[in-house]
């Protein structure tokens, strides 16, 4: 869990903060999350304790508590669920007296526990039988082994407390180095092995990662044929897949190809470009090679002596998020969002859109740039990807909707590197801004509508003095995005001039603002008393169809809903 998630440490008061900033100097990437009001010098504040531990809990965070146990089990009480995904949460005593393990045992709480009680000079409070009588904790086995039959482990465990006997077949140094008390004749028993071995209550396996699966051609195969041909190959030497550490696969179109292997068999891909790259591997023999339309190179599985190190075989899959943080406000923020933006090494966006996530930048490499070089942008995104870098393009709203997801496929599609495409490219939607304003005054996009952007800079104004004419004409409600800018000035009076000519001048329109930014306005005003110079960069104009409403609100403005149905 915590190679997945930096840690976050979590105070309410300033005499915690040192204690925590101690914790975190064993913890890289770990951030500080301070209440607003009683802490300073904190990497993100927060105003509601509650919501924010459990929203970093159903993200899988792993979250440590410089607070009483009774408050973090109160808080995170209600949405426990699954004992085997959740992550981590450790309480720490305010001075850094006391480390209490509290949830997360088969995801690593007690290591987690350790480490923090080790830099505090302290014994942690670990609770776990196993862990205390036999320093090892059977259902968590570390990095490099995976234990087949988890089912089987709580009373494989009591037998073991209850003194029954236990052998081991297979080489573990993590297990013989533990205090189990190991015999030649047990009458249970653990077994490490890449073998194909079924588990029961009287026996664990653990399969160590040991494992590689090379494609060196890359055939006609669809996915599922190789999925087919994969789990055949492995059923044929009686090996477990979950023996197998990664898929590895030439760097080549024809890898790219079959890229989506890695997700059907949940294995981390690496490409290689030198064919030496196996060198340390034995290739095991197979019978049949040339069955299932196959040469015998096509596919080999390859063996080491102890679980592979993944980052000695070539080169990871570059991954390319493409994320919109919403428009502006950390509550507009979609937890995928948050989650993608934690685990990426690069973040690549305008200056001030990284700016809206510095609180969750910490130890990644920032690519700022202005806002006017979006191609340059997705060229520099897409060239860390290919080299193996997790990185994240950061747009603001949606990034399908006037922002970087198009810019990057643009360029995806006009210059086709063959290099990006091993990249494992994904789009995380946001809230629009459009969406965010309507919500500021009800429901003014209730009903059919569209959105146009006044920029003439990508097309011809008389491209979009055309589309505003036929969306007032067929009575779309219209979200106005980029109105006006130093270098455009006198497009959004052109606008309103073609929307007069089919619009009443009492048609309501929504001036939004910085929404959720500092200085955020929102304002309700007719067609008739609308200007331009109302407007700016930052804002996005609503304007309504014939059948939008007004309906006076108790404190002075009004609420603003165009009906579902139209009259």
């Amino acid at each position: 869990m915590l190679d997945r998630h930096p840690p976050i440490v979590v105070v309410l008061n300033q005499i915690s903060v040192p204690t925590a900033r101690q914790i975190m100097t064993t913890l890289p990437g770990a951030q500080l999350y301070g209440l607003t009001g009683r802490t300073t010098d904190v990497d993100v504040s927060f105003t509601d304790f509650g919501d924010t531990v459990r929203q970093l809990y159903r993200q899988g965070v792993p979250i440590i508590g410089l607070c009483a146990t009774g408050i973090l089990i109160r808080t995170l009480a209600p949405i426990l669920t699954d004992s085997k995904t959740e992550p981590p949460v450790v309480a720490v005593a305010a001075d850094g007296s006391v480390v209490v393990p509290l949830l997360g045992g088969i995801t690593g709480v007690n290591d987690l526990a350790e480490r923090i009680a080790a830099v505090l000079a302290i014994k942690p409070a670990i609770t776990t039988t196993g862990k205390l009588q036999f320093n090892t904790v059977l259902p968590a086995p570390p990095p490099g082994y995976r234990l087949a039959n988890p089912e089987h482990v709580k009373t494989f465990i009591a037998d073991l407390i209850a003194g029954v006997s236990v052998s081991i077949d297979g080489d573990a140094p993590w297990l013989t180095a533990s205090d189990i008390p190991f015999c030649a004749d047990g009458k249970r028993q653990i077994i490490v092995t890449t073998q194909a071995i079924s588990g029961s209550s009287d026996r664990l396996v653990y399969h160590p990662t040991s494992l590689a699966l090379s494609i060196e051609e890359p055939s006609q195969l669809t996915i599922p044929e190789w999925i087919e041909v994969i789990r055949d190959r492995l059923a044929t030497a009686n090996l477990a897949l979950a023996a197998v550490d990664c898929l590895v696969l030439p760097k080549t179109p024809a890898g790219a190809a079959i890229a989506a292997l890695g997700t059907s068999l949940n294995l981390p891909i690496r490409w290689v470009e030198s064919p030496e790259w196996s060198q340390n591997l034995t290739v095991i023999p197979l019978p049949n090679p040339n069955s299932l339309l196959l040469t015998p190179y096509s596919l080999n599985i390859l063996s080491a002596t102890a679980p592979i190190d993944p980052n000695s075989i070539g080169q990871p899959q570059g991954k390319l998020t493409i994320v919109g943080t919403g428009p502006g406000s950390a509550e507009w923020m979609s937890p995928q969002v948050r989650e993608t933006i934690l685990a990426a090494t690069d973040l690549v966006g305008y200056h001030t859109y990284l700016d809206l996530v510095k609180d969750l930048s910490a130890g990644k490499q920032c690519h700022g740039s202005d806002n006017r070089v979006e191609l340059d942008r997705s060229r520099l995104a897409l060239d860390l990807a290919a080299s193996g870098k997790n990185v994240v393009v950061v747009s603001s709203g949606d990034p399908g909707i006037y922002a970087m997801a198009a810019a990057v496929l643009e360029v995806l599609d006009k210059e086709a590197k063959p290099e990006w495409q091993t990249i494992d490219l994904q789009i995380a939607p946001g809230i629009s801004a459009m969406q965010a304003a309507a919500a500021a005054v009800g429901a003014p996009l209730g009903h059919d509508f569209c959105a146009i952007s006044l920029s003439d800079i990508l097309k011809p104004w008389e491209v979009v003095a055309a589309r505003i004419a036929a969306a007032a004409e067929a009575d779309f409600a219209i979200a106005f995005y980029n109105p006006i800018s130093r270098h455009r000035s006198w497009q959004l009076a052109a606008a309103k001039e073609i929307l007069m000519k089919s619009r009443s001048s009492t048609t309501p329109v929504i001036l939004a603002r910085n929404l959720g930014r500092s200085g955020q306005e929102v304002k309700v005003i007719t067609l008739g008393e609308f200007a331009p110079e109302l407007a700016d960069m930052r804002t996005v104009i609503l304007i309504g169809s014939s059948q939008t409403r007004l309906i006076p609100r108790a404190d002075g403005g009004s609420w603003v809903y165009t009906p579902r149905s139209y009259q």
